[in-house]
């Protein structure tokens, strides 16, 4: 593969091997207390910490890479932060019931997010490893929106869905107000959208083969909508509302991810 001459592919070398340390010390340590709590706090300080040294480490400062940047950072403190709190307050994350009781299996789920966190913020690392810039303009400002959309629209659902089920009149029912009432999973819509606003936005500086980071909201996308995001929630969802012809007709009538689309 040839690289291009005014990126510094080592931003990209580092970036892999501290992705991965930080997540296998990270199992060796959730192993060792029998925990997942902080499972989503790793992974979204390790897009937080990547973000940040690959900017330092490309040396160009210049404003396209400080901007993409901070709107990484500001993604993970808040879906981090949001996420952290959750497992918290629910007492455990039962995605990982089973695996954490089998190191060698719990070792996947933390070697995979590995992955997730390095293909997802493909783009911005390769921006970030950039020497050379050029002025912002459309394409830039549109990416940045798109971003600015689908936060919005994951940090909106978040909050709604946290505040239905703080109130114990909605213990056992499932949520389909606010934006839940579009889209079955619009805190999805939303992580899918901002992915793809970063990506639209560092394509404005690619050449190349840098254009393969396009895979970055692909794979978010290919993960929530068939791995490990709408097929584990409707398994759960169908296990406890399977028998409600309420839920049934919700999931009949409401959209998957785009509002009456799909």
């Amino acid at each position: 593969m040839i690289f291009a001459d005014d990126m510094d592919v080592s931003v990209l070398y580092k970036s892999a091997a501290l992705d991965l340390g930080i997540q296998w010390v990270g199992w060796a340590a959730a192993v060792v207390f029998s925990t997942e709590k902080f499972f989503d706090l790793a992974g979204s300080a390790t897009y937080a910490l990547l973000a940040y040294l690959s900017l330092q480490w490309g040396g160009g400062h210049f404003t396209r890479q400080k901007v993409q940047t901070t709107l990484v950072l500001i993604w993970a403190l808040r879906l981090g932060s949001y996420l952290f709190l959750r497992v918290l307050r629910e007492g455990k994350d039962t995605r990982f019931d089973e695996a954490k009781r089998n190191p060698a299996h719990f070792l996947v789920f933390w070697t995979l997010q590995a992955v997730w966190v390095f293909i997802t913020l493909l783009p911005t690392l390769i921006l970030n490893a950039k020497s050379r810039d050029r002025s912002l303009g459309f394409q830039d400002y549109l990416g940045w929106s798109i971003w600015a959309v689908g936060i919005l629209l994951e940090a909106v659902a978040d909050y709604q869905k946290s505040d239905f089920k703080a109130d114990p009149e909605n213990s056992g029912k499932f949520i389909q107000s606010g934006l839940w009432s579009i889209s079955q999973h619009p805190n999805y819509l939303g992580e899918i959208s901002l992915w793809l606003g970063l990506y639209i936005t560092a394509a404005g500086v690619l050449s190349g083969w840098e254009h393969i980071s396009i895979v970055s909201p692909m794979f978010v996308a290919f993960l929530l909508l068939k791995v490990s995001g709408v097929p584990l929630l409707d398994e759960l969802g169908m296990k406890r509302w399977g028998n409600n012809p309420g839920y049934l007709a919700y999931r009949e009538r409401t959209a998957v991810l785009v509002p009456y689309v799909w």
